[in-house]
């Protein structure tokens, strides 16, 4: 069984005060089994974070890293940075950091290895444009993005992979895939993974949907069979609503 994965990212938002309530709350209210509880904080808050999660089940992911350990990359973080500040996860290829920066399937692929390679756990991001659905191409463009994060990659570094299937027509948009539509995105993924790997590795691999995720969609979403949880984006960041789907997703 795969445990479900409610993992907050709460983007360029936040003062520091605000950040560190959010996750306090969070951290006392959310469910302590049978759910995992992920959020990422913008990195200058990371350690604020860190701090007022240190007693509490939720755990610490960066929103992006860079493949290398050190070097002349004015503005980005480092692997061995993040792991000073108990991060465990790192969210990578987000539609966002593909769009607005430029990053490419190449890069995000080397940072999937140097992540795996430093023991982080990656959340691999990926999906398709409005007009890439409305003309049949959702099925090409995910395929592509997805053995492109994974070439390389061994079934030992496989299994540490979190996928994250977000359609950027519903990225912040108030727009979601219907349950069904998702779902079959999803279980196309798993049948790539399995031809990639083995279906070993296909069935335990966490496939999380995002995009516009809301407690009163979240629940018929999760109970479709391929999907493992929610990268989630505006209801991450007040208590009320991520403490709900946290809730939510326990109880599938």
């Amino acid at each position: 069984m795969r445990t479900p994965i409610v993992a907050g990212n709460w983007k360029m938002n936040l003062g520091t005060d605000e950040a560190v309530e959010l996750a306090r709350g969070i951290g006392e209210n959310a469910p302590t089994n049978g759910v995992t509880c992920i959020v990422a904080p913008v990195s200058v808050h990371l350690s604020s974070v860190a701090e007022a999660l240190a007693a509490s089940p939720v755990l610490l992911s960066a929103q992006n890293m860079h493949w290398a350990d050190s070097g002349a990359y004015t503005g980005e973080v480092a692997g061995p940075m993040l792991k000073e500040l108990a991060v465990r996860y790192v969210i990578l290829g987000h539609s966002e950091r593909r769009q607005y920066f430029g990053e490419t399937d190449e890069e995000v692929n080397r940072k999937v290895l140097s992540a795996l390679e430093q023991d982080f756990r990656p959340i691999v991001c990926f999906g398709e444009t409005l007009e890439e659905r409305e003309s049949g191409r959702t099925e090409a463009k995910v395929e592509f993005q997805v053995r492109a994060a994974l070439s390389g990659l061994t079934v030992e570094q496989a299994e540490r992979v979190i996928l994250a299937y977000e359609p950027i027509w519903a990225i912040g948009t108030g727009k979601t895939a219907s349950p069904q539509q998702a779902q079959q995105v999803h279980s196309f993924i798993r049948d790539i993974v399995g031809e990639r790997f083995d279906r070993s590795t296909a069935n335990s691999m966490p496939i999380l949907y995002g995009g516009s995720v809301k407690p009163r969609n979240f629940g018929d979403l999760i109970d479709e069979k391929d999907i493992d949880g929610g990268l989630v984006g505006g209801a991450s960041l007040k208590v009320d609503s991520f403490v709900e789907l946290a809730r939510i997703a326990h109880s599938v």
